[in-house]
């Protein structure tokens, strides 16, 4: 495969009848989870109208006053919904904190749901921001966009286990009540000159769970490691696009046959950037071993048996730690610059 940025699919095809259409759909997923763990898609069932909606609130959200946003800041909660700072996390050792402040939204997760009673991942009640004109809009659109992508996350592991040679239904059980975090993030512009070893608008790294979704706005900054160039490439805003990738945890699903890559934003754009990942975790009980047909004859699994919970927990604490303990050095403080444009 060419260096060049994540190839962007038809994903109408999954929905139709052609089957000689799906099964070129699935060998170029295939092929992109081989190479790098990304591809974009197209063609998908959640409507352009929701899409656009759901990029007004946020840019609502963030434009409150600090204080607004600070009444409902996700330390208030140890379950990760709420608002985060910018300079919350750092995911690239040897950096600042990330230049982007977030917006963690869930399941509405009743206190005595077990999931809440027993802390599973990320699990428990949303906080939702009151300084907003039309808060109830904000909440309706926001849950009404999340179900919406749990949705497409399961259509997609639908096309994934095929490219395994599995069923189209072999992920059900792990995606049934499965645990996902819908959220929003801004990223203020960085100056053109900034010193883009040290400042990031997000670190490189990796993610966490199984699979990402992400719709960005019309800044760029998306940037994608080509490790066949050892170079960085621009993954371009395409409207009503979605940027899929691999996380940690089903590289280590499928004994590292696919790949969880690398990526960063850098945001030179010179314009506020926006965008919306969601963040499919699965089960938090389901139990992660080696998928079939991700190992040779004879040879053994890389990694033992774990449960969701155990896969992706961690590392969201390992992320807010290192940028805490960033911050109790008394390093530089974290603040937006002004741009120069």
């Amino acid at each position: 495969m060419p260096a060049d940025a994540p190839p962007i699919l038809d994903f109408s095809v999954f929905y139709g009848n052609d089957e000689k259409a799906k099964a070129r759909l699935v060998q170029e997923v295939k092929d992109c989870c081989l190479h790098n763990g990304f591809f974009q898609i197209v063609g998908h069932k959640v409507p352009a109208e929701l899409q656009e909606r759901t990029l007004k609130c946020v840019k609502e959200l963030f434009s409150l006053p600090q204080e607004e946003k600070n009444k409902v800041h996700k330390d208030k909660t140890t379950w990760n919904r709420g608002y985060e700072n910018l300079g919350s996390q750092i995911l690239e050792a040897g950096t600042r904190p990330d230049m982007k402040e977030g917006f963690y939204i869930g399941e509405e997760i009743s206190k005595d749901h077990p999931y809440f009673v027993q802390k599973k991942l990320n699990s428990g009640p949303n906080q939702w921001p009151t300084g907003l004109q039309n808060r109830e809009n904000f909440e309706t659109t926001s849950m009404e966009y999340y179900n919406a992508m749990h949705g497409l996350a399961k259509d997609v592991l639908a096309v994934l286990a095929q490219t395994l040679d599995l069923k189209e239904d072999y992920f059900q059980a792990f995606a049934t009540d499965a645990v996902a975090t819908l959220r929003y993030l801004h990223y203020p512009p960085q100056p053109k000159d900034s010193d883009e070893k040290l400042s990031r608008g997000i670190g490189a790294h990796t993610d966490f769970g199984s699979v990402t979704l992400l719709m960005q706005d019309e800044a760029a900054g998306l940037q994608v490691w080509e490790k066949a160039t050892n170079e960085w490439l621009d993954v371009a805003p395409t409207k009503g696009a979605y940027v899929v990738n691999l996380g940690n945890m089903f590289m280590r699903w499928s004994n590292d046959r696919y790949i969880s890559n690398l990526h960063r934003v850098i945001n030179k754009s010179g314009q506020e950037r926006y965008s919306v990942p969601f963040f499919f975790s699965g089960n938090p009980d389901y139990v992660i071993s080696c998928l079939p047909n991700c190992r040779k004859e004879g040879e053994a699994a890389k990694y033992p048996p774990t449960t969701v919970e155990e896969a992706v927990g961690g590392s969201y604490s390992a992320s807010y730690g290192a940028a805490k303990t960033f911050k109790e050095q008394k390093a530089m403080p974290v603040t937006a610059q002004p741009v120069a444009v």
